[in-house]
């Protein structure tokens, strides 16, 4: 883990080198007062040297006037550089979320993968920063100060370090229990963002249940175990600062007594001894600051670690043996079998044989393996035994995204971006003309009512499409198919959403897409897919009858039985 954060700094080389020269010269100028200190009370006040105490004033404001813009540096393009490896962080998350299986996000919550994308590398960016700069900064002040201190009187300063083991000793004893707290906040706060986003989205269902009130205590819940796991954090926070402070302060007492007494038994004179006292400030300080510092680094430890969680997980498996493969259509399942993890078999010994340009219709109960048909085609997810064959070639030596190219997919549950209305059907292909988009407007038969709205194909349509009815959302879900004109069409309850008369509108639309094209169709309106080539009706996972509408009947099986129930 700690390879993959050091890997981070590789682009800011030049960068991160600046700011650690700029850091050591921070803490070198830092260094002059306490010698000039000395100088003053040994030298050139006894000696009323008063040129060279002007002079000396006079450099050391020269050489702050240089610290100040030196610590600007620092502060600016530290930070940039954090900020921009927090960006590289999130890039690289986003391109391994991009490549995960479907099976991940079945798991995994929206709002708590965002919650890692966010609010764990922003306390990641933070730690890129300050690491390197306060570990280099201290650990010279702590050495330098330290050697300057043996220079002025050896034994005092061996008495006052003598406080470091222990302190060392609090900080190793603490950190465990300070990252198990941090680990549990980031947690806590993942569930939070997971259920704001989840509240959010749904808003609407939850006015029209009147449910506000049961959304707030749900959301105060997760509100109060955050709270209560920050809490911990801090107790533990507190008491490492506490602990830790009070060694800090014991180095003032031992250096206000053992020096004292060096000072009345002539071990030490009182320039040694002011410069001294002056000096163990430039060791404390340092010290302080690196005490401080181990909360961004254990926040920001626990932030890269989730980071990394994500990043070491596998992705989707890809042979990608044959590339650029223009599919004709054919269909076939050679004895499938499919469950997702830890669950029992969705489909079980499932064979079904699909001939280029056949228009193919599911039905079945709710839960039999419809949708998993669906899912299983473009390769969303890996069967468990069996094969499925595309012309002959098994889905396995396919690349996914070629697979996917020749396949167009139209879901019941619509998903639209916060975009135009041009740029949601541009999706389909993303390198179509405008005439290219208005054609497939118009095949899909929503051209009419998008000239109706008041910026045309301009018109922004919301988060999910919140600003278009049901049908127009489908419709405009069909149209990125007609402009993607794949050669494999999926079609799962594509015309749920739509009335009567609109389901009529784009039913022609739907059979000229599907000519010459092999077309997959699950419905539950039966009178949808009276016209299919093949109707196979799927129960728990299994092909139980197929045929076409009229053999179906005469088989007086399932199939007669939900068209009497549903039709009649």
């Amino acid at each position: 883990m700690f390879k993959s954060f050091i890997s981070y700094y590789k682009p800011y080389k030049l960068i991160f080198s600046l700011d650690m020269i700029a850091s050591f010269f921070v803490s070198a100028i830092a260094m002059v007062y306490p010698i000039l200190t000395q100088y003053m009370l040994e030298d050139f006040i006894p000696n009323q040297k008063i040129n060279l105490v002007i002079i000396f004033g006079l450099t050391l404001l020269f050489l702050y006037l240089i610290r100040m813009y030196l610590k600007y540096f620092v502060q600016y393009y530290g930070h940039c550089m954090g900020v921009s490896m927090q960006a590289d962080m999130r890039r690289d998350m986003f391109k391994k979320l991009e490549k995960m299986p479907f099976s991940f996000y079945d798991e995994h919550e929206s709002g708590k993968i965002m919650s890692r994308m966010v609010n764990d590398l922003q306390v990641v960016s933070e730690l890129a920063h300050h690491g390197p700069e306060n570990i280099f900064i201290c650990g010279f002040m702590i050495i330098g100060s330290f050697i300057y201190l043996a220079i002025l009187n050896w034994a005092l300063t061996l008495i006052i370090f003598a406080c470091v083991p222990v302190l060392a000793f609090i900080s190793l004893f603490m950190r465990k229990r300070m990252d198990d707290a941090f680990t549990k906040t980031r947690i806590e706060t993942a569930v939070i963002n997971a259920n704001l986003e989840s509240s959010i989205a749904g808003i609407r269902v939850t006015k029209a249940y009147n449910n506000e009130n049961f959304e707030e205590e749900k959301f105060q819940k997760g509100n109060k175990s955050f709270v209560s796991a920050r809490s911990k954090a801090y107790k533990r926070m507190g008491q490492f600062g506490a602990s830790t402070g009070f060694i800090t302060d014991v180095f003032n007492v031992i250096v206000l007594l053992a020096g004292g007494i060096f000072l009345y038994y002539d071990q030490i004179n009182f320039a040694e001894y002011s410069a001294f006292i002056v000096s163990v400030n430039l060791f404390i300080t340092p010290l302080t600051t690196f005490i401080n510092f181990v909360e961004t680094y254990q926040d920001g430890v626990t932030g890269f670690r989730r980071f990394y969680e994500i990043m070491q997980l596998d992705e989707e498996k890809d042979t990608n043996v044959i590339k650029n493969i223009k599919l004709s259509g054919n269909i076939e399942f050679k004895n499938v079998t499919f469950k997702y993890d830890s669950s029992n078999d969705i489909l079980t010994d499932f064979s079904l044989n699909i001939k280029q340009g056949q228009k193919v219709a599911l039905v079945g109960p709710s839960g039999g393996g419809k949708t998993t048909i669906c899912h299983l085609l473009p390769h969303f997810y890996d069967i468990t035994n069996g094969d499925i064959l595309f012309d002959n070639e098994s889905i396995n030596n396919i690349s996914n995204y070629d697979l996917r190219q020749n396949i167009g997919i139209v879901q019941q549950d619509v998903f639209l971006f916060n975009d135009t209305i041009k740029e949601n059907i541009r999706y389909g292909k993303l390198d179509a003309s405008d005439e290219e988009v208005y054609k497939a407007a118009k095949l899909a038969r929503i051209d009419e009512d998008i000239l109706k709205m008041p910026n045309g194909y301009d018109t922004v349509i919301g988060e999910r499409g919140v600003k278009l009815s049901g049908g127009q959302k489908q419709r405009l879900s069909i149209a990125r198919v007609f402009l993607k004109d794949p050669s494999i069409l999926i079609l799962d309850e594509a015309t749920s959403a739509l009335d009567n008369a609109t389901e009529l509108q784009i039913e022609k639309a739907l059979d000229d897409l599907a000519k010459n094209r092999t077309t997959l169709v699950v419905a539950h309106r039966l009178s949808t897919i009276f016209n299919s080539d093949l109707i196979c009706v799927i129960e728990d996972g299994k092909l139980i009858e197929k045929g076409n509408h009229d053999e179906l009947l005469k088989q007086e099986g399932v199939y007669k039985k939900l068209y009497e129930t549903t039709i009649k």
